[in-house]
């Protein structure tokens, strides 16, 4: 009679596309069980940590879980759960984050179009323009307050060095 949990905690889970569950009970690379699967690619299962209320109620609730797509060189260690995924399904999550990135970048893209015209807006509401004492004509003031704010920071500061003087124990 022997501990059963004590073997399942030694082994590795392979969860298949089909639903078939294949426990390993060494390590084994990454690329040997692609080799045995072809068209697969292998990903660890990372369970997302349970929240206080979840701990707390009765009811079973699902756990969601993040799957991260390993590199053929890396190895599948003992006590970890792994799952297969075909590459067509690979293909279609990247294809969703291509266009989510692509409808990101349209959204920031139309954003900062959106944020220049307002600027261009504030400039002439405020362009009055000042008038240089010295020759007569009219300057523009600066349109980005961060520029002017940072011009008028550095001239304002000056270092302290004061000179430290060190006492002579005996």
């Amino acid at each position: 009679m022997g501990n059963c949990q004590a073997i399942d905690a030694a082994a590795l889970v392979i969860q298949h596309p089909s639903g078939r569950i294949e426990r390993l009970y060494w390590q084994v690379s990454a690329s040997e069980v692609m080799k045995m699967n072809p068209g697969h690619y292998v990903s660890l299962i990372i369970p997302l940590p349970m929240s206080e209320e979840e701990k707390k109620s009765d009811q079973k609730t699902v756990r969601f879980t993040k799957v991260k797509l390993l590199n053929p060189s890396d190895t599948l260690n003992l006590g970890h759960a792994y799952k297969l995924v075909t590459a067509q399904e690979v293909m279609k999550v990247l294809r969703a984050k291509k266009q989510g990135m692509m409808k990101r970048r349209q959204e920031l893209h139309e954003n900062l179009q959106k944020a220049h015209e307002m600027q261009g807006i504030e400039s002439k509401r405020s362009d009055s323009g000042v008038l240089d004492k010295d020759t007569g004509h009219e300057r523009q003031r600066s349109r980005t307050p961060s520029t002017s704010f940072a011009m008028s920071r550095s001239r304002s500061w000056r270092p302290s060095l004061q000179s430290i003087e060190e006492a002579v124990t005996n």
